[in-house]
């Protein structure tokens, strides 16, 4: 029975801000999916139960063998197949065996793992990497195959405890099907972050952080939404409620003070005649009547706001991004992008391809995981030079958001990003658009390494799109990654408010609708098709 257990764990960032406070639980054997807004502290605690980070105080243990892949892995460089899934020192101990060499210290590297090599590759084949060779470097993978390589080498870890960050990032639809039977076999102790419904429905229970704590519900992620429905309809029954409470304790409290102005005027008629000595006693009495009266009226009164404004939390949700940009806006009609014959490394079919991008066209590109998606994207933004072929660009500002969101300077605040992108635009602009994009307070100055996947795209999306001169080409990496399900929403106000030219890559068909995608090309065997 392995299990995950963490006791009184307290967790902050350098700068002091807490992330938790003697926060308990146990995640028992089975499928965990743990949900949360981002920025939350979902991968904050990934990583401190893999031993990433040291808690303040507290405690973590993991029964069995430990399997962590994180949201974030390299995308480039020149570490092997074989690096990756930390088998290179074993297949080479086995090949100098193999050509002779009885070194003891290669019986040594070896130990029992003499099936590494066939272990290792049935596992690849299982995540659909069967033709990747172990001598490739990981610099000539997609997104999705890395991905996929770094479960693979969890995998081989034979791990009893599993911890997985997002693990459909960048997967096509195949990859990740794969993935899903792949979890649908797993026995062991599995804690996932994810915003894939269709993998959350795969779990066995959900385990929801919210506010430094967490709470369990049984059963999938539609078990899961259908009591969150449920406890909100009770919190607006609740909110209604507490209204009217709050409307009837103000009205008596109205009616109160109303009585105690009629009785004093009417006393003051009444005990005209009473002598001074008298009349003083029963206005003192009066009073301290009234008094009393206000004081329980006005204590009531406080009870009932505060029972509103706990219902009214109850139900508070994240502000959507809403804003407008005029200054991103191409005329119809106007070639932005024009590409002939473009070829790179011979990965385009043919002489290569061909692709024009006019007016505030929105333009969804889809494809197999590792068919050129992201080249062609960076041949777009010119970060790619072709190998051969023609481009031209119009006049005005190319954005290309990778997968990786490395166009700002992780040392410095959103905030400091963004006086860069746009250092012309006046503060009180600034601290508009911060709030707009859900920077607020000290998140504005917080250092982007320290914010969440989610958190980094709104900064990078607040720094392109805001930035001087505006972008009138925008191109996105899989910009869905590591978002919740709050998150894609506001980055699909974000983009619908954006009036120039994208092309995104992206597996979610949902988003794409919501962002009015208005035309397909699938990039597949090196030839780009519109759909």
């Amino acid at each position: 029975m392995s299990k995950i257990i963490c006791f009184a764990l307290s967790f902050s960032w350098s700068d002091g801000t807490p992330v938790f406070t003697d926060l308990s639980f146990t995640v028992n054997t089975g499928r965990t999916g743990l949900v949360a807004p981002n920025g939350a502290g979902k991968s904050t605690l990934l990583r401190l139960i893999a031993g990433e980070y040291e808690p303040l105080s507290g405690s973590v243990s993991v029964d069995g063998v430990l399997g962590y892949l994180p949201q974030t892995l390299p995308l480039a460089g020149e570490p092997t197949v074989a690096q990756v899934l930390e088998i290179a020192p074993l297949l080479h101990a086995l090949r100098a065996i193999e050509s002779g060499d009885a070194s003891e210290e290669h019986f040594t590297v070896i130990g029992n793992d003499w099936d590494i090599e066939e272990r290792a590759r049935a596992e690849l084949d299982r995540l659909g990497l069967g033709g990747v060779d172990l001598d490739r470097t990981i610099g000539t993978l997609s997104g999705g195959q890395i991905v996929s390589l770094g479960l693979a080498a969890q995998l081989l870890k034979q791990p009893d405890v599993l911890l997985l960050d997002e693990p459909t990032n960048n997967l096509d639809r195949d990859a990740r099907r794969r993935l899903y039977d792949v979890l649908g076999d797993w026995k062991g102790c599995l804690l996932l972050v994810s915003h894939d419904r269709t993998l959350l429905d795969r779990m066995d229970r959900i385990a929801e952080l919210d506010h430094g704590e967490i709470r369990f519900y049984g059963g999938n992620f539609a078990e899961y939404e259908a009591a969150k429905q449920s406890a909100r309809e009770v919190a607006e029954k609740n909110l209604r409620n507490a209204e009217q409470e709050l409307k009837r304790e103000k009205r008596e409290l109205q009616q109160a003070r109303e009585r105690a102005a009629r009785r004093a005027s009417t006393g003051a008629r009444t005990n005209a005649d009473i002598p001074r000595i008298i009349k003083g006693g029963l206005q003192r009495r009066a009073q301290e009547s009234a008094g009393k009266a206000n004081t329980m009226h006005s204590q009531r009164l406080d009870v009932a706001k505060a029972k509103v404004d706990e219902a009214d939390r109850a139900l508070r949700e994240d502000q959507t991004i809403a804003l407008s940009l005029p200054d991103t806006t191409v005329p119809a009609g106007r070639t932005v992008f024009h590409g002939q014959r473009m070829q790179v490394r011979s990965l385009f079919a043919g002489d290569g391809i061909d692709l024009s991008i006019r007016g505030p066209e929105r333009i969804a590109l889809t494809g197999a995981n590792g068919v050129g998606k992201s080249t062609l994207l960076q041949l777009i933004a010119g970060i790619q030079p072709p190998d051969s072929g023609l481009m031209t660009r119009a006049d005005g500002r190319v954005a290309y958001l990778s997968q990786k969101l490395d166009l700002l300077d992780l040392d410095r605040s959103t905030m400091e990003n963004l006086e860069s992108a746009a250092p012309h635009l006046p503060l009180s602009d600034k601290m508009n658009l911060l709030a707009r994009f859900l920077f607020r307070g000290d998140r504005a100055k917080l250092p982007v390494s320290v914010l969440s996947g989610g958190e980094r795209l709104r900064a990078t999306l607040l720094c392109v799109l805001c930035a001087e001169p505006a972008p009138q080409l925008l191109l996105l990496d899989e910009p869905t990654n590591n978002l919740d399900l709050t998150s894609v929403e506001q980055l699909t106000s974000a983009l619908n408010a954006y009036q120039g030219a994208f092309v995104i890559v992206s597996h979610d068909d949902r988003f794409l609708a919501d962002v009015g995608v208005n035309r397909r090309l699938e990039l597949a065997d090196g030839t780009l098709t519109e759909i």
